[in-house]
């Protein structure tokens, strides 16, 4: 049974620079657990940035610097005492082009928990075959699971990089465009994953694709840069069907009719 207070993210103030230019400024908003939230808007309005800042993987990118507060289940992630390690194990990630390890499907799978001491065979057979499973992904792997993972097709890889960032039980799994790369079935199927794992895990995921967002998600985010001189600021943020049937802001509503971006 998952915890319902766990996945919660709550942003306040949330600022983004790179060196002395500021890329994204003053976002405050909630991602509700066991949800999915999108992140919209134009390209080079601060999603992906913004999503990055939830694990810390700006942290990998030199000069970058985040202001305000970030909060996972109420505590600051960006505290000294926090490990970004331990946190990219409660906020997985996939990312938009799928990103195997070069190594068999099993042991994509069992690379995470083998990582944290799991060593008992039987229990990493378990864990794979949850995981695949959680990644709609069993049925059709457990017949190659020797298979090297580099020889699945686009779809089946980044379902495996899906099942792969469950292994580890995360409370939160970010996604950035984990379907624009792949054809319409296989995007199909990384929807209906998204769709089941929602009950079990907090999903964010940025997209381009505006019947996506209406479709998967039940909060959205729309960012905007108004001008390439200004930082990406977040516009509105509420229920994804009111949004995309009422929103409250005329430029949210040019956006998803399509009138820019």
């Amino acid at each position: 049974m998952v915890n319902a207070n766990t996945g919660s993210f709550e942003l306040e103030d949330v600022s983004v620079a790179y060196g002395n230019e500021i890329a994204v400024a003053g976002v405050s908003m909630t991602v509700p657990p066991q949800a999915v939230t999108a992140l919209i808007g134009p390209s080079g309005c601060g999603k992906s940035t913004l999503l990055r800042c939830l694990n810390r993987m700006n942290d990998e990118i030199g000069g970058v610097t985040v202001g305000g507060t970030i909060r996972l289940d109420g505590d600051d992630i960006y505290a000294k005492r926090v490990d970004s390690v331990e946190l990219r194990i409660r906020v997985g990630q996939v990312f938009q082009k799928p990103n195997p390890f070069p190594m068999s499907v099993y042991d994509n799978i069992a690379y995470g928990p083998r990582t944290h001491g799991v060593r008992n065979r039987a229990e990493l057979d378990a864990i794979v075959e949850h995981s695949l499973t959680r990644a709609a992904l069993w049925g059709e792997a457990k017949s190659f699971l020797k298979k090297h993972a580099f020889e699945l097709s686009g779809g089946q890889q980044q379902r495996l990089c899906i099942a792969r960032a469950l292994a580890t039980e995360p409370e939160v799994l970010l996604m950035d465009e984990p379907a624009s790369a792949l054809d319409p079935i296989s995007t199909q199927q990384i929807e209906d994953t998204i769709a089941e794992l929602k009950d079990s895990v907090t999903i964010v995921i940025v997209t381009h694709n505006m019947q996506q967002a209406a479709r998967i998600s039940d909060r959205t985010a729309f960012m905007l840069r108004e001008t390439m001189e200004a930082p990406a600021a977040l516009i509105e943020v509420g229920d994804t069907r009111t949004m995309f049937t009422n929103p409250s802001d005329p430029r949210t509503e040019a956006y998803i009719t399509g009138r820019f971006g």
